[in-house]
Order: C-alpha cells, then structure tokens, then sequence
C-alpha cells in the first residue's frame, strides 16, 4: 500500500526529525492516493471533497484545543505558574517515587476532569519541568503523565470519549464504566508498581543539594514566587466542568497574564523592553507569549531550556499532522477501503480469544492507518457490534474492549492526532516516551487476555440482545 511506502519512507530517511515536516507531507500524499483511488472507482471528485471537509469538521474542537494548550504553556510561563510549580514541585517530590506519584496526580486530575488532552497540557506540562529541575528522566515521566491521564480519561462519566464509546454500543455510560473497569484499574496498579520500582532502581546515587538549591534560587530570584500564581492552574480545572475545554484553557491563559502583570512586572518588562508603559508592555507581553511563545535568557541554560516555550505557533506542525491524518483515515473510512481489511479478519475469527484480538488488531491498526482515535473507536465499534450479539457476548464486552483498545493506543502513534498531541505538548517524540507508557499497552493487553480465558465477559441470549442496534448498511 502506498501509505505503507510514504510514511514508513519518511521515518527511514529521516528519522525523529521526521516530525518537522516528511511525515506530515507523507499522510497529505496518502491522502491524495486514497482520493485518486476513490476516483477510480466512479466516486466523484465532489464526494471525495465533501469527505475531506467532513474531516476537517470532526477535528475542530481538538484545533481550539491544542491552540489553546500552546497559549497556556507560553503565558502560564510568562505569569509565574510554571516556575511557581516547578519551584515547590523539587522541594516537595522525591525523585525515587517521582514517576509513580506523576502517574498518581494526573489520574485523579483527569478522572475529575474527564480529559486526558487537558491534564498532559497543564500539570503534566509542569510536571515535566519538575523532573528536568530535579534531573530525572522527562521521557519516563511524560509516559507516567500519559499512564494517569488516561486512566483517569477512561474512568470519568466526563470523558467524550468514554460517552462516545458508550453511545456506539447502546448502554449507559456507567453501566460502561462499571464493567471496563477490570481492564484500567488492574494495569495502572501495573503501571503504578513498574514506575515506583523503576524509580527506585534508576534514582542518582549522588543528590546534589548544591546545584539545586542554586537552581531554586535563581526561580525565586527571576520570578516572585508565590501560591497566587497557581491559581490559573485551579481556574483552568475548575472551569473545564461547566465550559468547553479550550474556552476554559484560553481563559485560564488570559487569567494567568492578567495575574502576571500584577506579581511578576520585572519578567514582563524583560521580554517586552523599550516601551515604558507598563499597561502596553503587559498587553504585549501576554499577547506574544501566547502567539509565538515565551522566551528568556536568565544565563542559566537549564532554567532557559524549561521555560522557553508555548505559543500557539508552536503548535502549527502538531496541527499539520493531525490534519493530513484524519483527513487520510476519513477517507479510507468513507470510501469501503478499511472494510476490505477487517471483513477478512471477522470470518477467520472462529473462538472468542481470536474476536477479541480481531478487535483489538483492527483498532491498532487504524490508529496507524488512519491516524485518528475517533476512527480507531468508532468503526470497530460499528463493524463488530453485530457479530457480538450473534454470538451472545453483552455489549458492554464491546464498548470495554473498544475503549481498551482505540483510545488507550491512540497515543503510541507518533503520527496519530493523540501521539502527535502528547509529544507536542510534552516536549519529546512519541518513541521516547512510549515505552513508558505502560498503562496504555498494558490494559489492551489484559483485555485480549480476558477474552481468550473468559474472566468478565458477560454472556446474553445470542442474537436478542436488547442493545444491539440495526446492522450498519
């Protein structure tokens, strides 16, 4: 397939810098190959537009949403929140349990919040700058912020995806919750426990009180460190509840720059010089920060490095990518090709254990072919809904094994909307961080596993369940 020789082309020739640019390139061309096949199949040049702007529609909100987060991060710096978290963050957590307690916090945050996008965006981001200042391992925490943040994502009744999946299949969405919660609970204790040991295993043999009192000192000595500059932190949580996240994400940005002009006017009148007015010099300082970022140059190269970042146009290639994959995936989708693949795979699945590895394999599968989670949940969701009831499996068996395996993989793909996202606002290719994820491959692992060994697989009368819905045409 040509997707196959273009992408995995971009990857061979150039590697992680890929990112900036080939891959992005090679899922548009991808895109265009699929149209042209769909041409060649008698469908309008019309239909293949409509599809592709269909596409656009579907990612809309995860647009906002990623602006959004890229304004926080450059302002949340320019106010103090950043720093003011990673200056109590070195005093408070330990390095040997830093990885399990990074999972811990971003759990609870997101099984409140319902959002995993949001939780990696904010006290994941501040986390990240807690473990470069404490010198641990950023790559294993941002897969312990992506452990937490989707077991909190997958356990909350505010979760779109976790409403979504319920939806497909037909059930309450806590009846969901309540029968998929023997596949995340189990792997984040998993999680959990290979973090901790991994921490006390890899902890530095030498602390350094010196070097980071020096680096707490400089913080407070750039910034005035106070408690009220968290306070952009708990708006953006508190908020995200009664409004839409990037509404809410934007305001917390506009909050944190109207709160930085008032705590910290020295940082503020460094990066904007020469206007004399402080009300100009704090308007374009917010401004700047959250277009193009927040940059500092303190002449320590560490504290440089952690908060020399953010802004919306940062966030531009994250955006590329997400649209040349979705609109691949829609697509693939709309045209019958990824029917062609899965179809095969439903008739050969004689047993249960082989049904739900179909399941799974699909899902993977369309989080690499096509790049979206939606995709990745939805169309198994619909493609095997009926083949499930046939054979007397709940639908709840569904919805737990399509959320196991849709969403939870979503991000272990670099060139998926949610891999692209993670990395972006972590700060580290999706290669680096993935194999510390282990919530996100230890759970659709166990869901496979219950299905070959029959633990927590509801049995219904074949063929009469009350939930199954029509065959889709």
């Amino acid at each position: 397939m040509s997707w196959v020789v273009l992408v995995g082309g971009a990857l061979l020739l150039f590697g992680l810098d890929a990112l900036d640019g080939p891959l992005q390139l090679a899922l548009v061309l991808c895109a265009m190959s699929v149209a042209l096949a769909a041409m060649r199949m008698g469908h309008r040049w019309q239909a293949v537009q409509e599809v592709s702007q269909g596409a656009m529609s579907s990612i809309s909100s995860a647009v906002f949403i990623l602006l959004a987060v890229g304004a926080l991060i450059g302002v949340w710096n320019l106010s103090g929140t950043i720093p003011t978290l990673v200056y109590y963050g070195i005093q408070v957590l330990s390095p040997s349990w830093y990885y399990a307690a990074t999972a811990l916090i971003c759990g609870a945050i997101a099984m409140s919040i319902g959002s995993s996008w949001t939780t990696a965006g904010t006290i994941g981001v501040g986390l990240l700058g807690v473990a470069d200042m404490l010198g641990v391992s950023t790559s294993i925490t941002a897969g312990a912020v992506i452990s937490g943040a989707y077991l909190g994502d997958k356990l909350s009744p505010l979760s779109e995806t976790t409403v979504l999946t319920a939806q497909m299949v037909k059930v309450n969405v806590y009846e969901h919750i309540k029968r998929q919660a023997w596949t995340p609970i189990p792997a984040f204790v998993i999680a959990f426990v290979t973090l901790l040991v991994i921490g006390l295993v890899n902890r530095p043999d030498v602390t350094n009180p010196v070097g980071e009192q020096i680096e707490l000192n400089s913080l407070n000595g750039i910034y005035n460190i106070t408690p009220l500059n968290l306070l952009p932190l708990l708006l953006g949580f508190l908020s995200i509840r009664k409004v839409p996240p990037s509404l809410a994400l934007t305001c917390s940005a506009l909050f944190a720059g109207i709160l930085g002009a008032f705590l910290q006017p020295d940082v503020m009148r460094d990066f904007v010089p020469g206007t004399g007015n402080v009300v100009i010099e704090s308007l374009k300082g917010v401004w700047g920060a959250m277009a193009n970022g927040f940059s500092i140059n303190s002449g320590i190269e560490e504290i440089d490095q952690l908060l020399s970042r953010g802004g919306m146009d940062s966030m531009l290639l994250t955006l590329w990518l997400i649209i040349g994959a979705v609109t691949f995936g829609a697509l693939l989708e709309e045209f019958g090709l990824i029917g062609r693949l899965i179809n095969p795979m439903i008739r050969s699945a004689k047993s249960t254990g082989r049904l739900y590895f179909t399941v799974f394999a699909s899902a993977l599968g369309l989080n690499i072919v096509a790049g979206n989670q939606y995709i990745a949940l939805v169309l198994p969701a619909r493609v095997f809904r009926v083949e499930f009831a046939k054979r007397g499996l709940g639908p709840t068996n569904l919805s737990r094994l399509a959320a196991d395996s849709g969403t939870v993989t979503s991000p272990l793909v670099p060139w998926n909307s949610c891999g692209a996202f993670m990395g972006a606002v972590l700060g580290g290719a999706t290669f680096s961080y993935r194999p510390y994820a282990i919530f996100n491959y230890t759970r659709p692992a166990l869901s496979v596993l219950y299905g070959f060994t029959g633990f927590k697989i509801k049995k219904v009368e074949p063929g009469t369940s009350r939930n199954q819905p029509a065959a889709p045409k």
